[in-house]
């Protein structure tokens, strides 16, 4: 069967690449002023008058530091947006027969941060709001019975906006282009459940070095005291799952 795929926050950076890459056909992105997340009737109402069979949620403030200054904000997009999107998905499958795929993305802050080589079993402990709000999120996902929840970091290589980067700060970090390709990957073979998505454990700096040649190199201490919110020490991912089901 062919999805007829809703695309939601195809505004953000991870929006845009999906959109860009052609790989997603029968794609309907409508705008936030179209379609809000926050409006459950008119998010209902879309997904039956457009027949959709599969959601890609990526509509989120994910921003950390919004976050933590903004928590009554984060709460309502990143919580009460996904609530209404499940809830849209639970009536449709209730009154009309109908099981609609959802794709959550969330995030490594989902887990410690600390120790690194998280396994989508291990304990989840956010470490700041933005993760809390993430783990929220999987939890209303995990009330459909179709649904992947994507633990993941990304980011642009074209557009890091900082000139220094820790050495000592490690993640799983992997360029935007790349997450598409594996979603794109784990539609085909019909995943379903939770998965780490990344790259191997490396630093922010030799991450990021390759795409900005003017990248310095500083100590995470540089990074810490600039902060007034706590960022991942070591959120590296096991990959084992997804390179055995890739």
């Amino acid at each position: 069967m062919k999805n007829n795929i809703l695309l939601l926050g195809g505004s953000g950076t991870l929006g845009k690449s999906i959109k860009k890459s052609k790989l997603f056909l029968r794609l309907k992105s409508p705008s936030k002023k179209n379609l809000n997340i926050l409006n459950k009737n008119g998010l209902e109402k879309y997904l039956n008058k457009n027949d959709i069979n599969l959601i890609i949620h990526c509509a989120a403030l994910a921003r950390v530091r919004e976050c933590e200054l903004n928590r009554t904000k984060a709460e309502k997009i990143n919580v009460t947006g996904t609530k209404n999107i499940v809830d849209s998905i639970l009536r449709i499958k209730k009154y009309q027969n109908k099981d609609i795929k959802l794709i959550f993305l969330s995030s490594d802050a989902v887990y410690s941060s600390i120790k690194g080589n998280f396994k989508e079993t291990d304990n989840l402990s956010p470490y700041n709001f933005y993760g809390h709000t993430k783990l929220k999120g999987e939890r209303l996902v995990k009330k459909l019975d179709n649904y992947i929840i994507l633990r993941t970091r990304f980011f642009d290589k074209k557009k890091i906006p900082f000139n220094y980067s820790a050495t000592n700060i490690y993640t799983s970090s992997l360029e935007v282009s790349k997450l598409v390709r594996y979603i794109s990957k784990l539609i085909k073979k019909n995943f379903n459940g939770v998965i780490n998505v990344g790259r191997p454990k490396i630093s922010d700096y030799k991450n990021y070095k390759k795409y900005k040649k003017k990248l310095k190199p500083c100590d995470k201490s540089k990074i810490f005291n600039k902060l007034n919110f706590k960022i991942a020490t070591d959120a590296s991912l096991n990959l084992k799952k997804l390179n055995r089901i890739l």
